[in-house]
C-alpha cells in the first residue's frame, strides 16, 4: 500500500502557496467533475468590534487562495459553510456578519461563491455508531467534495483542534452539547473521532499562518508561524499538524481512535512528508493552563496566594456554552483577589462533578451539573448557576455570595473582552489584520 502524502509548505503571501502545496500531494485527487464543493473555514466566534483573530479564525488570505484554485479546477458550485458560536439563542445573522467582516461577500461577487450560515440551514440526523446519532448540516451531506480549512491550534480539552475537530462546526446545537458527554467511553474525543466517517471525498488545508497556544479562542496565545499543511487524507493532515504543534499523535486519543477506524498507524509511519520537514518547523504549543497537583486551582492563581477556594479543573464534559463563563469566572476571581482567604468555596463544572461533602459552599456552573446534583446531599450550601448558556444574573449573585460584586453584563459583553485582549497586540506588526480581509 502506498503511503499517504502530506505537504508542509512555508506560506508566502501572493505566491500561490496553497496551489503549490495542493498540487505537490495531489490533494484534490478525489474531486469529481462538476462537483458541488463545500469549503469549511474555522470561525470560532464573531464580534462586531475588533478582537484578536490570529490563530482563532481561518485567514481570508488562505480562503481566497482555496476559492481561486477550485475555480482553476473547473468548479462552479462552491459554498462556504460555517456555524459560528452563538452564545445568545436570539442573536441573528451572526454567520452573515462574519462572512461580511472577513470579506467573503467579495468572494461571492468575484467568483460566484455561495455563503451558508449553518444556523439558517437544515440539519439531518445521522447515525455515527450503534444507537448513537448526531444532526449534521445538509450542506455537508449534500456536497460532493469538502475542502476543510481549519487553523493550526491546540485545544484545552482534546490537545489539538485541526481538521477533525473543525467538523464539529457542521453540527446543530443539541449535537454539539451531546459531544460533551458525561460517558467516559463515549466522550468528546470518541464523538469527534466518528465524524470523518460521515464525509464525502475531501481535502484538508490547515492554515498555520497564525498558530495558537492554549486555544481554541482569543484568550490563548497566538504565534506567527507562516505554515500550510495539506493532504487528501484528513487524518494524516491532522497527525502531521499535531506533530508540528509539538504533540505526538499517539498521545491524542481521538486521533488514535480515528486511525484505528481507518486501519492506519497513528505514529506517522504510513505518511510521507513533502516540503518542509516536521523537525524543522515544529514548535511546542501548550494546550492548557497548568493546574496544581490536586487539580483544584490554576497554578497562576495558587501563586497569587489564593486560599480557601477550589475551582476544579474542567473535563471534556464541559461544553462550549459553559466554558465561556468559566473563563470569565476565573478572570474575575483573580482580578478581585485582595489577599483575604475565601471561606471554603468550590466551583464545579461540566456534567460529572459532585460537590465535596465537607465544602462550606459548592457553586455548580450550568444546567447540566445543576440537574445532576439535584438530590445530592452535602453538609454545605449548594449554589446553582442554571441555564444553558448559564444565566449571567445567577452568576453575578453567586460571586456576590463570596464577596465579589460584578455587573451581570460583564458575562455577556464579549466585545469588551475582545477589546481587552486586543491590547496585547499593540505595536506588534507581525499580527497583521490584513490577513482577515479580501482586497
Amino acid at each position: 500500500m502506498n503511503n499517504i502524502k502530506v505537504a508542509i509548505h512555508k506560506f508566502e503571501k501572493n505566491s500561490e502557496t496553497v496551489k503549490k502545496a495542493v498540487k505537490s500531494v495531489n490533494a484534490f485527487e478525489y474531486l469529481p467533475l462538476n462537483a458541488k464543493v463545500v469549503i469549511k473555514p474555522n470561525i470560532v466566534v464573531w464580534l462586531d468590534t475588533p478582537y484578536p483573530k490570529w490563530g482563532v479564525i481561518t485567514t481570508s488570505t488562505i480562503m481566497e487562495e482555496v476559492v481561486i484554485l477550485l475555480k482553476e479546477y473547473g468548479v462552479n458550485d462552491i459554498t462556504i459553510a460555517e456555524g459560528s458560536l452563538q452564545m445568545d439563542p436570539m442573536q441573528k445573522n451572526i454567520g452573515q456578519k462574519s462572512f461580511e467582516g472577513l470579506g467573503y461577500h467579495k468572494l461571492k461577487k468575484r467568483y460566484g461563491v455561495k455563503l451558508a450560515d449553518a444556523w439558517e440551514r437544515p440539519f439531518q440526523k445521522i447515525e455515527i455508531a450503534d444507537g448513537l446519532s448526531l444532526k449534521l448540516s445538509t450542506d455537508l451531506l449534500d456536497s460532493d467534495f469538502l475542502v476543510n480549512v481549519p487553523v493550526l491550534k491546540t485545544h484545552a480539552q482534546v490537545k489539538v483542534s485541526l481538521g477533525i475537530k473543525n467538523l464539529k462546526g457542521f453540527l446543530n446545537v443539541g449535537s454539539r452539547k451531546k459531544c460533551h458527554s458525561a460517558d467516559h467511553k463515549k466522550d468528546l474525543g470518541y464523538m469527534i473521532s466518528r465524524l470523518p466517517n460521515l464525509l464525502p471525498p475531501s481535502a484538508t488545508i490547515i492554515d498555520g499562518v497564525y498558530t495558537m497556544e492554549r486555544g481554541p479562542s482569543f484568550d490563548g496565545k497566538p504565534r506567527r508561524s507562516d505554515l500550510v499543511i495539506v493532504s487528501s487524507n484528513l487524518l494524516a493532515a491532522d497527525m502531521v499538524g499535531a506533530s508540528v504543534l509539538g504533540h505526538d499523535p499517539c498521545d491524542i486519543p481521538y486521533l488514535v481512535k480515528a486511525a484505528a477506524d481507518q486501519g492506519v498507524s497513528s505514529d506517522l509511519c504510513d505518511i510521507d512528508i513533502l516540503g518542509e520537514k516536521i523537525e524543522d518547523v515544529a514548535a511546542f504549543h501548550k494546550y492548557t493552563f497548568s493546574y496544581n497537583k490536586e487539580n483544584t486551582l490554576p497554578k497562576s492563581m495558587e501563586k497569587m496566594g489564593i486560599k480557601g477556594l477550589a475551582f476544579h479543573k474542567f473535563d471534556t464534559s464541559l461544553c462550549t456554552y459553559c466554558s465561556a463563563l468559566v473563563g470569565k469566572l476565573l478572570t474575575i476571581i483573580a482580578m478581585s483577589y485582595k489577599g483575604e482567604p475565601f471561606d471554603d468555596v468550590e466551583f464545579l463544572t461540566g456534567k460529572r462533578m459532585r460537590p465535596c461533602k465537607d465544602a462550606k459552599k459548592s457553586i455548580l456552573v450550568g444546567q447540566c451539573l445543576s440537574a445532576l446534583n439535584k438530590s445530592h446531599e452535602v453538609s454545605g450550601e449548594i449554589v446553582k448557576i442554571k441555564g444553558c448558556p448559564p444565566d449571567p444574573d445567577q452568576a453575578a449573585r453567586a460571586l456576590k455570595g463570596i464577596g465579589i460584586d460584578i455587573d451581570p453584563s460583564f458575562f455577556t459583553n464579549f466585545e469588551m473582552e475582545g477589546a481587552f485582549f486586543m491590547k496585547r497586540f499593540e505595536n506588534k506588526p507581525e499580527f497583521d489584520e490584513s490577513y482577515y480581509t479580501i482586497t
